[in-house]
């Protein structure tokens, strides 16, 4: 290729905006050329060793994501906090790292934004957006390893389970298989949600309900009328009393819709005969003790008359 011709190459014209400086150098660019436009001011940015940003601005995500994937070589997956991005999940932990997978001989360090995971489990990769990225479940337990925060890594285990995107038995799996390393921590996190805790506030009230003395509790059945009439599906639901439990947040039920869903479903309740208690998601931390009283108080009413004639469905 002729001198500058390199300039009018797909490769720079319509390509990626981000390439490593051996695909510049294969179709022609100088090595000198690379590095003086890569210079502070200079037209492109140098993101990781030998990986090019052909723009001077700052690197998007998405820039970041495709430099950590050139970095890490052929085979590498992305996982993590921004593999969850790719599949829509929100209630993830804030963090600037890009997490790649890689094979388990493979010579590679982390660098920058990017940390590198070597493996000798590694998934197949599921194509989002053009990257090869960890199915869910293998997605969340790697990055639950890397948030030291128990509310964090519950709140993304109940999402990917709330949204269909996983089983909890598949985080279960995961986990088992995985390093030995930092599973105290990921057990006690997903042990409400295998017990049917969908949300950090549900998991809160699993965790509540199980350490009183209060009798057999399910979590997030539905319920249906003995006529097959849909009636609500409860936070927790005590079958043998027909007795219904709610964590219902300010916010959730904020609203003309949200206020309106609430007072139609209450209504349910009430024309089934069923008790039902509803608690805010911070009492459940700061007064543990009172809620447990009203529970208990609740349960004992709703001895005192027959149980409604209701069903899960």
């Amino acid at each position: 290729m002729r001198r500058g011709d390199w300039a009018r190459h797909p490769l720079i014209t319509n390509g990626p905006k981000v390439i490593t400086a051996k695909q510049l150098e294969a179709i022609g660019m100088p090595r000198r050329t690379i590095s003086r436009r890569c210079e502070p001011g200079g037209q492109w940015r140098m993101l990781l060793p030998g990986v090019v940003l052909l723009q001077n601005g700052e690197a998007t995500d998405e820039h970041k994501i495709h430099a950590a994937l050139l970095h890490s070589g052929p085979d590498s997956i992305l996982t993590g906090v921004r593999a969850l991005e790719r599949y829509g999940l929100r209630n993830l932990p804030d963090t600037d790292e890009v997490h790649v997978l890689v094979p388990a001989n493979r010579s590679v360090s982390n660098c920058g934004f990017v940390h590198i995971e070597r493996s000798r489990r590694l998934p197949n990769p599921r194509p989002r957006s053009g990257v090869p990225t960890a199915p869910v479940h293998r997605a969340v337990i790697d990055a639950a390893r890397r948030t030291p925060h128990k509310d964090a890594i519950t709140a993304m285990m109940a999402e990917s389970v709330q949204r269909g995107f996983c089983l909890p038995r598949f985080l279960t799996d995961e986990l088992d298989e995985g390093r030995r390393t930092g599973k105290e921590l990921l057990r006690s996190a997903l042990l409400p949600i295998l017990g049917g805790a969908r949300s950090v506030a549900e998991a809160d009230a699993w965790r509540l309900w199980q350490r009183s003395d209060l009798p057999e509790c399910r979590w997030n059945v539905k319920i249906f009328g003995a006529d097959g009439t849909y009636i609500a599906q409860p936070d927790g639901w005590c079958d043998e009393l027909g007795f219904a439990w709610e964590i219902d947040s300010l916010e959730h039920h904020a609203g003309d819709t949200g206020f309106r869903d609430t007072l139609a479903r209450n209504a349910r309740y009430a024309a089934a005969g069923i008790v039902v208690v509803q608690t805010l998601p911070s009492r459940l931390r700061s007064e543990p003790g009172r809620v447990v009283a009203e529970l208990r108080a609740a349960l004992d009413s709703a001895r005192l008359r027959p149980r409604p004639d209701v069903r899960l469905g």
